[in-house]
């Protein structure tokens, strides 16, 4: 498809407007987590990192990063197993409903969030009568997390086939070596990049933890959002903000290299 030079202009142009709209206020953000005045002047008299030590120092902002990170460690173990589990089982056999099946699972992640959140939080409470907790936000997040597990398997499990698989099998090798020496192996990449992403969504997920954290749960997003209006919290809000930006681009750059490898045969 050939473009003439205006259309090209167009195009990059666009592109451009779309990465400031979308990266602009983010680099703000992070600029006034080192910006030296407390009310965030314009443009910044002078840069510190005093409020990052301020925000190592809080004890409440290490109890909710910890709880984030336990929260979103158990949701990915969870995703994980079950995402693999259902990939294998839509994309290998062929049965009754499976269109269905696969229907199912991709939903979580396409409804609301507070509708998802609405659910889980009735079905804990009302339904089973369990106590909130971290328990109930891990699996919230698992509900949503299996997605992207699923998805990074399912689409492994398209382009590798079946041949190297059987070849194993013509060699006499059994269904649990065969997964150990052939298949495992093949998998590892999209295994390791369903599982960043699902640990990156569940970190910074707030509106199902909301309806489904108990009042002594604390994630990082809901300290967040708990001391957005508070003047004096402001700079250690920002610093967080700054903290959870850096860090999600780790895991989502790592799962976007890892799915772009070409499977190892």
């Amino acid at each position: 498809m050939h473009l003439s030079r205006t259309a090209r202009t167009l195009l990059l142009s666009a592109l451009g407007l779309g990465l400031v709209v979308i990266y602009l206020p983010l680099f703000i953000v992070v600029l006034n987590s080192v910006n030296a005045d407390r009310t965030f002047a314009w443009p910044p008299p002078g840069l510190t990192f005093r409020w990052w030590t301020a925000a190592w120092e809080s004890s409440g902002v290490r109890d909710a990063l910890w709880t984030s990170v336990q929260a979103a460690l158990g949701a990915t173990a969870i995703a994980l197993a079950l995402g693999t589990m259902a990939a294998f089982a839509v994309q290998r056999y062929r049965f009754f409903g499976r269109d269905t099946v696969s229907l199912l699972i991709v939903l979580p992640i396409a409804l609301p969030g507070i509708v998802t959140g609405i659910a889980l939080g009735n079905t804990f409470h009302d339904v089973l009568g369990m106590p909130l907790g971290l328990f109930t936000v891990i699996v919230g997040h698992a509900t949503f997390c299996v997605v992207t597990v699923h998805n990074n398997v399912l689409a492994r499990l398209r382009r590798l086939g079946t041949s190297a698989e059987e070849a194993s099998a013509d060699l006499g090798a059994d269904p649990f070596t065969t997964f150990r020496l052939v298949t495992f192996p093949m998998m590892r990449s999209a295994l390791l990049a369903g599982g960043l992403l699902a640990f990156a969504l569940s970190f910074d997920e707030i509106i199902v933890t909301t309806f489904t954290a108990g009042a002594g749960t604390r994630t990082l997003p809901i300290w967040i959002f708990e001391n957005l209006f508070r003047p004096n919290q402001a700079p250690v809000v920002n610093v967080v903000a700054a903290a959870l930006i850096l860090a999600s681009v780790v895991p989502i750059y790592l799962a976007q290299r890892l799915s772009g490898e070409a499977p190892t045969h």
